[in-house]
């Protein structure tokens, strides 16, 4: 009687079940390749507006910031000075004024831009303002800044449009000489901002309260809520989104404002009324001192880049 072989243990899947499919190697050549491939389609993509950013913005940016440490009129050879130009800056009453200028235009065609066009775009779509009344104060933002200022030059000036309306009914003692003192020259040159700027904000919060869903305002109202309450409590919180690109684009075009200021006051009487952009402007191509222009330009991106990103980093949802 022989014995019986030793039997071999065999794995058998249940009926119906299926077979687990191998894993793909994680770290093998071709997963190296297909990552190597996937990091050069995107640099071929990046690269190009990398390089553009770069010969538009940084390359000048770079010379100008070299040109800011040096003494140069345009014809003479340039004499590097090192941070002389920032020193006379910071000891300059007119830079001082300049600071001080572009703080109140800052503030000043901040609020009352985004203030108004916020009045305005609720009190048309809401309410039964006709859709004139928006156009009205939209369409001023299809014109330019030199054009704003002609405008606005033919109302300011001593024999004006202004001036002569209050002549004509009686109220000369209102009659002012609008563009010639400080801060009156720099209080209507806002409002003149004010005026072609309010047109952006406007059409942004439109915008903006055509994406707030009706339900919630009608909840809104369920709970009792109404007028100036409905719209802070309701409204306004769905307008958050909308309000930070407003005020974004509201802070970097006042900082960097000019037009405006020199074809109604060419930064006058004497320099009082002007901005940096202004100074920046009279120090390079006035009076060909190229050197404190660059130093002036420098100062200004360096403030318009920190306060646009103060602002965004603390707009930005936190995380965590």
């Amino acid at each position: 009687m022989t014995e019986p072989a030793p039997s071999t243990a065999v794995r058998t899947r249940a009926p119906g079940a299926e077979a687990t499919p191998p894993r793909p190697r994680a770290h093998g050549p071709r997963a190296r390749r297909d990552a190597l491939t996937a990091r050069a389609g995107i640099a071929m993509y990046i690269l190009p507006a990398l390089a553009l950013v770069g010969i538009l913005l940084l390359v000048p940016f770079g010379y100008t910031v070299y040109q800011s440490l040096t003494e140069y009129d345009g014809i003479s050879p340039a004499e590097f000075v090192g941070f002389d130009n920032y020193v006379t800056l910071l000891g300059a009453e007119r830079f001082h004024r300049s600071l001080i200028n572009t703080v109140i235009w800052t503030v000043g065609t901040l609020l009352l831009p985004v203030l108004l066009g916020l009045l305005i775009a609720v009190l048309t779509n809401a309410s039964g303002w006709p859709v004139w009344v928006r156009y009205a104060f939209v369409l001023p933002y299809a014109i330019s800044g030199t054009a704003t200022g002609v405008i606005w030059g033919f109302m300011l000036r001593s024999d004006g449009a202004v001036n002569q309306v209050l002549g004509a009914f009686g109220l000369d003692s209102l009659q002012q000489e609008w563009l010639l003192s400080w801060p009156m020259n720099t209080i209507v040159m806002i409002l003149a901002e004010t005026w072609r700027a309010v047109g952006i904000s406007i059409i942004l919060f439109l915008v903006g309260l055509q994406t707030v869903p009706r339900e919630t305002v009608e909840a809104g109202m369920l709970d009792g809520a109404s007028g100036f309450r409905l719209f802070r409590r309701i409204v306004f919180p769905q307008l958050r989104a909308v309000t930070v690109v407003v005020v974004g684009i509201s802070i970097a075009n006042s900082l960097r404002v000019f037009d405006v200021i020199w074809l109604l006051t060419q930064g006058g009487p004497g320099w009082l009324s002007e901005t940096l952009a202004v100074t920046m402007y009279r120090q390079t191509f006035v009076l060909s001192e190229y050197g404190l222009g660059s130093a002036v330009a420098v100062v200004l991106a360096v403030i318009v880049v920190s306060v646009s990103w103060i602002y965004l980093r603390q707009q930005m949802p936190k995380r965590g």
